[in-house]
């Protein structure tokens, strides 16, 4: 039986749909597998970065930083004060490590530990910078406290209420309301007493780094009382 022109076109129609629907059956299986192939490198390729630091080497760097940082990254109080970098924010440790091999951050009371700073900062690659300062930031022990326990209700007016005569904002505004920062805005609970204070007493001589400039005004519109009340507030503080 003859068919119309309309008929054989419909016909020919229904066959290259046909092919071209088995084409792209056949094609599935394949573009399925490549994307298989394209998401399982990616995932490598994040997880090598998150991985590229083993235990035993990470372990060995937070004992040797403990030598002089404290147990637990505590702090130490000797001679010369050596900060508590427990709890504190992963991207402030950062930054302060890239201070230190940048040569962004000094240390004018004692020029030899800016050296063993820069000599431990500029062999650590990043993987292990972030190691480190995520296992820091990890730790919570007790403060070690040993400030003046008198002074610690004026510091913590200051940081709750700031000075409104001398333009000093509170603490608590940048760095939390319980004093644990935030990104680039560092931990300053349970810092060690004369550590803070010769970090505000000093401010400007010692550090170039990110967010100095907000700092600077204000740590010099502090009194040496006000300075040793707030950083004893910071002492106790958990």
């Amino acid at each position: 039986m003859r068919q119309s022109g309309e008929t054989m076109a419909l016909t020919i129609n229904e066959g290259r749909r046909r092919r071209t629907v088995k084409g792209l059956s056949a094609q599935l299986p394949l573009q399925a597998a490549t994307l298989a192939i394209v998401f399982s490198v990616v995932g490598y390729m994040d997880n090598a970065t998150a991985a590229d630091v083993s235990p035993q080497a990470l372990r060995a760097k937070l004992n040797y930083c403990e030598v002089c940082h404290g147990a637990s990254a505590r702090g130490f109080v000797g001679y010369y004060p050596i900060p508590r970098l427990a709890g504190q924010q992963v991207e402030y440790i950062e930054n302060e490590l890239k201070g230190f091999v940048e040569h962004k951050r000094v240390n004018t009371a004692s020029p030899t530990s800016t050296n063993v700073m820069f000599n431990v900062g500029h062999v650590l690659s990043p993987e292990m910078i972030r190691a480190l300062a995520t296992s820091f930031h990890d730790l919570n022990p007790k403060p070690v406290g040993n400030a003046p326990k008198e002074n610690v209700a004026a510091g913590k007016k200051i940081f709750e209420e700031g000075i409104p005569s001398a333009n000093v904002p509170p603490c608590a505004s940048c760095h939390g309301a319980d004093g644990k920062g935030n990104g680039v805005i560092p931990r300053l609970a349970g810092q060690l007493y004369p550590y803070v204070v010769r970090q505000l007493a000093n401010w400007g001589k010692e550090r170039a780094e990110q967010n100095a400039e907000i700092m600077a005004p204000i740590a010099h519109e502090l009194s040496k009382p006000q300075i040793e009340a707030v950083a004893a507030y910071l002492g106790y503080l958990e």
